[in-house]
């Protein structure tokens, strides 16, 4: 790495900008990861590592030593100790369901839960203090955690219920467990049909079980659930928040529903919205309702904004719906449940493509992706440009970016986790330029079970994170919170390790990447994967001052040591967002 001090033409010409642009803070005795030269032959003259900041109107002003950096002070100046703290840029989580996870904590949270008797005892305590006739909701629950990884079915759940109509969502969001009362006020029975794409299961006797498949099976009860009031959404967006900036999140990529994007204009208008949200729309609404949407919210806002319509294609290989080319090996006559006809999905997308819009394909087995990349080869030959962010970067720090390469790769059309190719798509990616999104903690949670669902041939392309790279493919790292933690280190220590967290068990241990590549997956390729790589991902002058402090330097520290990291101080926009409670951590002066 560079070492801390800055070139003396550096150096003039940030004293200059500093006399045009006082420093409102300035960090100082840091050991504070910038995010440049991540990757080989990075030209940025700022170093990779650097003992100081100076932020100006929550954009960083300068980076360098600590003597550098006071020769900045101007009277006014805040100084912020950081006691030799590590300190680096803020994650993007490039993929997360924010609404989904604050309504989690409110309702029945099943996450976690070891067994059937766990699970019941869970909704047994809240179904005590329901009000009457209301309907109890909830999700996390994960049978593969449980002794004999059966599927529970509304017989196991209408005991406890006390008559209320109950839904319980798979930890995934694929599958959903309705009992008795909430089928009957969807109107299922044993005649019902299976929704294109989805399935309701049935027992021995042709009743059904409880479990639907898929949201067109789903949100056959979800539409007879009364929409949460505006509070509510603001209420459960604000607990999803606090948990991402408690574990250094300062930007995320996010798929709710309007009415919650809603909520977080009224939470930015209240000057109470302090983390970063880029929004994903329905790629299914009619065209003239998402270009409604889209023109409603400015694009250059640098704390919201609209981004890329959202699809998808099959569901999880949890819950055996993800689409795969051969069937399941634990399940020979499954195949999974594709979402789309391949003809009306292309022209779809071609549609939308032309209109300007980013696409983003939900896609988890080998045929899912391969429906997708057919799809994107199609929408790039008629696709329009979407307009790039204004340039709104104060011209005293920093230039304006170049303008977009117009190729398939300027698109930015992405996959949304990706998990198992055929081995001739990597290529396809390459070509197409399409972005790989993958959560890379989504490997804790399935490596128990991936080889018995794919078989040993399979196995070798899924969760593959290097062969990506080593096609030259984007790779954007996210959560898909909260059907995993939001904490980001459990995604670097799958990333860098490919072992469970106990570290008994390995799988494909030839697809791990390494510390830099995977904090570059977490940082500059989300940002990049949402058009704003030229305004956060780095500490370096011009880009938002988005930064975390943390209690260990992760560049440095043993994989186990890496699952514990904590995080000291959280800054969005130059402004102190989190503290914890531990002592000096970033103490003003």
């Amino acid at each position: 790495m560079k070492p801390f001090t800055l070139t003396a033409t550096l150096l003039l010409t940030t004293l200059a900008q500093a006399q045009k642009t006082p420093p409102d803070t300035i960090y100082l005795h840091g050991n504070i990861l910038t995010g440049t030269h991540l990757r080989p032959n990075d030209p940025s003259p700022t170093p990779a590592k650097v003992q100081a900041l100076a932020i100006a109107k929550g954009k960083v002003l300068a980076a360098g030593t600590n003597a550098e950096i006071l020769k900045l002070k101007a009277p006014k100046t805040r100084i912020i100790d950081l006691h030799n703290a590590f300190a680096m840029p803020g994650f993007n989580d490039a993929h997360t369901h924010m609404a989904s996870a604050g309504r989690q904590q409110l309702s029945i949270n099943l996450d976690g839960v070891r067994s059937l008797a766990e699970m019941q005892q869970r909704i047994r305590t809240y179904a005590a203090k329901a009000q009457p006739g209301s309907w109890l909701q909830g999700g996390g629950w994960d049978h593969t955690l449980w002794p004999g990884a059966k599927l529970p079915t509304r017989e196991d759940i209408d005991p406890i219920t006390a008559g209320h109509p109950c839904i319980l969502e798979r930890v995934d969001g694929h599958i959903a467990l309705a009992n008795s009362a909430a089928l009957a006020a969807a109107g299922i029975t044993d005649e019902t049909p299976n929704p294109q794409g989805a399935k309701i299961d049935h027992d021995s006797s042709g009743n059904p079980t409880g479990i639907l498949r898929e949201s067109a099976a789903t949100n056959l009860v979800f539409n007879k659930i009364p929409s949460p009031s505006p509070e509510d959404r603001a209420k459960a967006l604000n607990l999803a928040i606090n948990d991402a900036l408690a574990h250094g999140v300062t930007s995320v990529q996010d798929y709710s529903d309007w009415e919650d994007f809603l909520a977080l204009e009224e939470l930015e208008d209240a000057n109470k919205l302090h983390l970063r949200f880029a929004e994903w729309l329905p790629f299914d609404k009619p065209l003239e309702v998402l270009k409604e949407r889209r023109a409603s919210h400015p694009r250059d806002d640098p704390l919201l904004h609209l981004t890329m319509l959202k699809a998808f294609m099959d569901g999880s290989l949890g819950s055996r719906t993800a689409a795969l080319d051969e069937p399941y090996s634990d399940d020979p006559n499954n195949s999974g449940l594709p979402r789309y006809d391949q003809n009306k999905l292309t022209q779809l997308a071609s549609e939308r493509a032309a209109a300007g819009f980013q696409l983003g394909f939900h896609a988890i087995g080998d045929r899912a992706n391969a429906m997708a990349l057919n799809a994107f080869g199609a929408a790039d030959q008629v696709a329009t440009l979407p307009p790039p962010p204004p340039n709104t970067t104060d011209p005293h720090i920093v230039t304006a970016p170049p303008p977009p390469d117009p190729t398939p790769a300027a698109l930015r059309f992405r996959v949304e986790h990706a998990q198992v190719l055929l081995p001739e798509d990597f290529d396809r990616f390459a070509s197409e330029g399409v972005i790989a999104s993958m959560q890379p903690s989504h490997l804790l949670t399935d490596m128990k079970w991936a080889t018995d669902r794919l078989g040993p041939e399979r196995a070798k392309y899924a969760y593959a994170w290097k062969s990506f790279l080593d096609h030259n493919v984007t790779l954007a790292f996210g959560t898909d919170y909260p059907v995993e933690s939001i904490n980001p280190f459990r995604g670097l220590y799958a990333a860098i390790t490919r072992q469970n967290e106990a570290g008994t068990q390995t799988f494909q241990p030839q697809e791990k990447i390494s510390p830099n590549e995977a904090i570059y997956a977490y940082t500059q390729a989300s940002a990049f994967a949402e058009f704003r790589e030229h305004q956060k991902g780095r500490l370096e002058p011009g880009y938002l001052a988005d930064l975390i402090v943390l209690d260990r330097d992760i560049t440095t520290a043993t994989p186990q040591q890496l699952l514990h990291t904590k995080i000291l101080r959280t800054i969005v926009n130059g402004e102190t967002v989190y503290s914890s409670p531990k002592p000096n951590a970033g103490a003003s002066n």
